[in-house]
């Protein structure tokens, strides 16, 4: 798909690979909606690119569905859907002196995994009332999975999970949206510099970089934009996740 010209949804679009991915889009020719809870942050990047900003909550529907009516209203509806928005958690199952986490397993489910659905529901929704471009597209729906949903860390199992919905969802999706002209595509990034790797304790850090092959350094947020860019251009790749590492495994703390 040629990006130029035609609008574009970025979730989490206020900070990291959300908005690396939103100034890629833009310098090549997309109208970008950016959605994020950050409304500030959000309206920073919207106005360097010329774009459109509205705060969402990605876990609740209705905020989601009056977000994307939005977006339909201030710039059309999108033919590109880029789901970053999500929250890095880190618990063990149980805890100290029987401490459970049951309700941030619940939370990270309903932001990562439910919000990315949201998004992609009433995203779609609007994106099958436009018509087939030339070349026999309608949309692309690129979504985040990460490295931790086949080699998640101690702690991560929340997280893992959330990525691992994401993941899995990626083929019965493509397989339903193509008779729609709609591709979906997942890509998997392992540590990248993004505020949600702030997260994580310094040591596990270290030890992850250590375990990078080649290049041997954390991901830069302009390389997943790159690969969005690059679903996006190449027709024939659906139904996939991408693992964007480096070439890691990520060991078990």
């Amino acid at each position: 798909m040629d990006i130029n010209g035609v609008s574009a949804v970025v979730t989490g679009g206020a900070s990291g690979l959300g908005a690396a991915t939103a100034r890629k889009l833009a310098s090549q020719g997309a109208k970008v909606a950016i959605l994020d809870f950050d409304l500030e942050r959000a309206q920073s990047v919207a106005q360097e690119i010329d774009g459109y900003a509205v705060k969402v909550d990605v876990g609740d529907a209705a905020s989601v569905e009056a977000a994307i009516a939005g977006v339909v209203a201030a710039i059309g509806a999108p033919r590109v859907i880029i789901n970053c928005a999500g929250i890095g958690t880190a618990a063990r199952m149980v805890g100290r002196e029987g401490k459970l986490s049951v309700d941030l397993f619940e939370r990270t489910i309903r932001v990562n995994l439910v919000g990315t659905y949201n998004v992609m529901s009433y995203a779609t929704r609007a994106m099958l009332d436009l018509p087939v471009m030339e070349g026999g597209e309608r949309g692309v729906i690129v979504n985040t999975a990460s490295a931790a949903y086949q080699d998640g860390q101690l702690g991560q199992s929340a997280y893992s999970a959330s990525k691992g919905g994401i993941a899995s969802m990626c083929l019965p999706l493509a397989r339903e949206l193509a008779q729609s002209a709609v591709r979906v595509m997942a890509i998997a990034p392992g540590l990248f510099e993004t505020p949600m790797m702030e997260t994580l304790p310094q040591e596990v850090t270290e030890a992850i970089v250590r375990n990078i092959p080649h290049p041997a350094r954390l991901g830069f947020a302009e390389e997943f934009a790159l690969l969005a860019s690059q679903i996006i251009a190449n027709p024939y790749l659906n139904g996939e996740v991408i693992r964007l590492d480096g070439a890691t495994r990520l060991p078990p703390r």
